[in-house]
C-alpha cells in the first residue's frame, strides 16, 4: 500500500451538479427549476416567515404588553454581596467604582442595593437607589446610605 492507491470512502465524494450546460447534460434548458413561476426566476428569495401569501403567524398572533420608553433599569446588588466584598477587600466605603473594579457591574450600569442577606460591617454605601429594607439594614449596622 502506498499514497497513490489511497481513495476516499465509498459515497464520501460526489460530483457537483452542473446546470445550464446544454440539453445533452440533462440539466439544460430550465436548469432544474421547472417551468415558469416565482421560483424559476433569477433573483428569487423568499422572506423569512413567508407563508405563500397567507397572513404570516407573527402578524396573526395578537400583540400584548407595554414597554415604557423612559424605563430605568438598575443592576441589583444584595447586602450579602456587599458584606462579602467588604470582608474580602477590607472596605469601609462602597460606591459604583468599587463594584466595577470587583467585576459586579459595568461602568454604565445604575446600581440598586437590595435587602437580601445580613450586613454586619459599618459601610458608607453610595448607589443610585436603595430598597427600604436595605437602607434600614445599612443604617442599623452604623453605616450611611447615600443616593447618587
Amino acid at each position: 500500500m502506498d499514497l497513490s492507491s489511497l481513495k476516499p470512502a465509498e459515497g464520501a465524494t460526489t460530483t457537483r451538479k452542473r446546470i445550464g450546460r446544454g440539453p445533452g447534460s440533462g440539466k439544460g434548458g430550465t436548469s432544474t427549476r421547472g417551468h415558469k413561476g416565482q421560483k424559476s426566476r433569477s433573483g428569487y428569495s423568499k422572506k423569512v416567515g413567508f407563508e405563500g401569501g397567507q397572513m404570516p403567524l407573527q402578524r396573526r398572533v395578537p400583540k400584548f404588553g407595554f414597554k415604557p420608553l423612559k424605563r430605568v433599569e438598575y443592576k441589583a446588588i444584595n447586602l450579602e454581596t456587599l458584606q462579602e466584598l467588604a470582608d474580602g477587600q477590607k472596605l469601609t466605603a462602597i460606591n459604583p467604582e468599587v463594584l466595577v473594579n470587583a467585576g459586579l457591574i459595568a461602568g454604565k450600569h445604575l446600581v440598586k442595593i437590595l435587602g437580601r442577606g445580613t450586613l454586619t460591617a459599618k459601610l458608607d454605601v453610595e448607589a443610585h437607589a436603595f430598597s427600604k429594607s436595605a437602607e434600614q439594614a445599612i443604617t442599623a449596622a452604623g453605616g450611611t446610605a447615600k443616593k447618587l
